[in-house]
């Protein structure tokens, strides 16, 4: 059923996306220097970089201490800097970060825009009870305007159809049972399995959709990106790659300063560099920049299936 949506969609434009980001590879107006022309980005709080701004939410990081190591400080963006989509931009070349849709405008729009929104998900009511939140068919529709304004800005859908070709990488769930919200036992560190194995379950199912897509939509490149067994790394032997806590977050309040996310203006760790959470669920700019750089270059073969996004950004 998901395979036959998704080569429905292809046959118009290149829009479906199952869980976090797309590349697409359009012909712009002007020579670039990107490894790829456009890039856009869809999620959730991981990603989300301001979507949130103008929503009755309380899923909003527009205040300190968040954006603490970000230039222009607190930005909508749930760390202390840079998201994985940041991460990505300037790795593939950019030298600017995606602008979230609702300030995205004018030939910026040919260089790509983020969709993600905190507290959405794939389902309508994911995060209902956070308050506003624009989840993954909302996002689609507002890329669908965004193709509208490069169909305008081209010259017409034949011709932004025509030059552009299709590549996603889909990011795996991580360890959600290992935040630390949802850390257990006397001493707050053991990890609730139960939620993980779940995890697992939908990550085997992805990878196995990223196969049936690649041989179902040939003039398309679908790859997986691990981001669980990277991550897992990191938690079973974070002291090689510069962390030295894993179990609490950086700021917050209560156990494992996981009760409840940063309060504004609430002075967060030092060490940040050395933590591996932020605040209850989000990684660290630290974090973010490892897992990243292993998704964009794999250090292993299990780290992005059939090959990871350098490559994906070359075929």
């Amino acid at each position: 059923m998901a395979a036959s949506i998704v080569r429905a969609s292809l046959n118009k434009f290149s829009w479906f996306v199952v869980l976090a980001m797309a590349l697409h590879h359009h012909i712009c107006s002007v020579a670039i220097a990107q490894q790829v022309p456009c890039f856009f980005i869809f999620g959730d709080s991981l990603m989300d970089n301001g979507n949130n701004h103008q929503l009755k939410t309380v899923a909003r990081a527009d205040y300190p201490p968040y954006g603490i190591d970000f230039p222009g400080g607190p930005s909508g963006r749930f760390c202390n800097g840079r998201t994985p989509a940041d991460v990505l931009a300037e790795l593939l070349g950019f030298d600017h970060y995606m602008p979230p849709f609702p300030v995205a405008s004018g030939l910026e729009v040919l260089k790509g825009v983020n969709y993600a929104s905190a507290a959405a998900g794939i389902r309508e009511d994911s995060g209902e009870e956070l308050g506003g939140r624009i989840p993954f068919g909302g996002q689609v529709e507002n890329y669908k305007k965004t193709v509208s304004q490069i169909e305008k800005l081209l010259g017409d859908g034949v011709t932004a159809a025509k030059h552009l070709s299709k590549k996603f990488a889909l990011h795996g769930l991580g360890q959600i049972g290992c935040c630390p919200f949802k850390l257990d036992g006397p001493n707050g560190t053991a990890c609730v399995e139960n939620i993980n194995d779940a995890v697992q379950i939908f990550n085997r199912k992805l990878k196995l959709l990223v196969d049936q897509l690649n041989q179902d939509t040939p003039d398309a490149k679908f790859i997986y990106l691990d981001t669980y067994g990277i991550f897992k790394e990191l938690l079973d032997n974070p002291v090689p790659k510069g962390f030295t806590v894993t179990n609490e977050a950086c700021c917050g309040v209560g156990k494992n300063n996981a009760l409840l996310t940063c309060l504004p203006f609430q002075t967060p760790c030092d060490n940040r560099n050395q933590y591996l959470f932020w605040d209850s669920f989000h990684p660290t700019d630290a974090a973010n920049e490892y897992v990243s750089r292993r998704s964009y270059r794999a250090e292993s073969p299990s780290d992005a299936h059939p090959y990871d996004i350098s490559r994906l950004a070359q075929v």
